[in-house]
């Protein structure tokens, strides 16, 4: 039996998968098929959930097939209601299910459900990394890329986020708290915005 105190620190995933894919055109970008016919946001999540089993993942209202998928992979499923429009608020909202789902966690990482070519591997690395660092995020060819993760301390200023910036605000802000990485991972900086990056 592992005594409580030598466990290795918890660190909790989000996945982010409640934005309106406007520059996509009318159809929802993260329910369209890659090449190998996989969903979008069904790539990011099993990276991710194989990565950090304890996961949440915030979605919008009304995409129970979505919803159902993803609660089969295990995460713990948040739903944006319309008022949410912002990424700031998707992100507000997985935070608070996250500090409810894993009160006793250490940090967290951030990933996005449009980045569905990031390895599990990378995810890994960059949870291991917080034990280091407040933040961290991976980098290839020297530049920096998703997910990011935070430590728990730093919740509070991701909370107080606002617009449609995401975290950018915090990592301005805490600089010097910041570790990059190189790593071998393409996929830390593609992301699906239109049909062509679906290939």
């Amino acid at each position: 039996m592992v005594h409580p105190d030598l466990r290795p620190p918890l660190i909790a995933g989000i996945l982010l998968a409640g934005g309106f894919s406007r520059r996509f055109g009318s159809q929802n970008k993260l329910l369209q098929p890659l090449a190998d016919g996989q969903l979008v946001a069904l790539r990011a999540a099993q990276a991710l959930i194989a990565a950090l089993p304890g996961s949440v993942a915030v979605i919008r209202a009304n995409q129970p097939t979505l919803g159902s998928q993803l609660t089969s992979l295990g995460f713990k499923v948040i739903e944006c209601e319309d008022q949410h429009q912002q990424m700031s608020d998707s992100l507000k909202l997985g935070l608070m299910a996250t500090q409810t789902a894993f009160p006793a966690m250490a940090g967290l990482v951030i990933a996005l459900a449009d980045m569905p070519f990031i390895q599990a591997g990378t995810i890994q690395q960059v949870a291991q990394q917080l034990t280091q660092a407040r933040i961290v995020q991976p980098m290839y060819h020297g530049q920096p890329g998703h997910p990011v993760g935070f430590r728990s301390d730093l919740i509070p200023d991701l909370l107080a986020i606002e617009g449609d910036q995401g975290a950018r605000d915090v990592l301005r802000a805490h600089q010097a708290d910041i570790l990059r990485f190189e790593c071998q991972d393409a996929g830390i900086l593609r992301d699906i915005d239109t049909p062509a990056d679906l290939a």
